[in-house]
């Protein structure tokens, strides 16, 4: 066997494993230092005169924020809807129906409403975000800033993060309301009663802190779609080719970290 050769077999496969657990590794630990390095930017900007402008997180919070803002408003009306009829006909068989607004309260607002925003924000902004830096560093725009004295992590990565950390927790608070919302236009009909019963039922349901359970995922959610679309977009090789296959992959990795992240998050605050 020449040496060039792959190893077959078992071989081959704990080499591929233990290749594939490495560039893991590495990437995590890109990630963790982009972050340390935004923070870094953020207290530490002006002293070195790279101050973080506002005009680009602003732009940014638009893009992400207000260009999701219709997408975002027709999933969850339609969740909340679904959540309701559902929940009418599982508890009607235990002739609990009229308990119907407590399970979609929970759902909503501690778990449907942030993990729909987050996989939304990252299917459309975190791809954005990494075909964008993809294609910077075919063209060596990322190299041209770092040559001018320019910090990429400043100008780059500080941006979209303090813009994603801020809208997307906005946007699950809209999608909690709209999603609501929309599951009482479907169980007050069903159940004899108002909008109005309804909604002073939803305020007695839904407490300070189930909001903030979902708010503080959102923010974590927030993080991970940023880094991995920054990590995936600054490993773009091969042209355009690359910032396809890299844009595909950043999406599928955010969803996966934000699925697996929530249910750690549940699993360590419900104990």
């Amino acid at each position: 066997m020449s040496a060039e050769a792959e190893p077959q077999g078992f071989i081959g496969f704990l080499d591929r494993l233990g290749r594939r657990a490495a560039a893991a590794i590495a990437e995590f630990g890109f990630g963790a230092t982009l972050l340390g390095e935004s923070l870094y930017w953020l207290g530490m900007g002006k002293k070195r005169r790279q101050p973080v402008r506002l005009a680009p997180v602003v732009a940014q919070a638009m893009e992400i924020g207000i260009g999701a803002l219709p997408i975002v408003t027709v999933l969850s009306a339609t969740i909340g809807i679904m959540l309701a009829i559902q929940g009418i006909y599982t508890l009607r068989l235990f002739g609990a129906e009229s308990r119907v607004s407590l399970g979609v309260a929970m759902s909503v607002v501690r778990e449907f409403g942030p993990l729909i925003t987050g996989i939304l924000v990252a299917g459309r902004s975190g791809s954005a975000l990494a075909a964008r830096l993809g294609t910077m560093r075919i063209n060596q725009e990322i190299d041209a800033l770092t040559v001018m004295g320019v910090s990429p992590v400043r100008f780059l990565v500080v941006p979209p993060l303090l813009a994603m950390m801020v809208m997307l927790p906005a946007l699950t608070l809209w999608s909690d309301l709209v999603g609501l919302f929309a599951a009482g236009l479907y169980i007050a009909p069903q159940l004899g009663s108002s909008m109005g019963a309804y909604v002073d039922e939803m305020t007695d349901l839904v407490r300070l802190n189930d909001v903030w359970h979902g708010l503080g995922k959102s923010a974590i959610f927030s993080v991970l779609i940023t880094l991995v679309g920054v990590v995936n977009g600054a490993s773009v090789t091969g042209g355009a080719e690359g910032v396809g296959r890299l844009t595909t992959r950043s999406v599928v990795h955010a969803i996966s970290a934000i699925v697996v992240t929530d249910m750690i998050f549940v699993f360590m605050v419900t104990r």
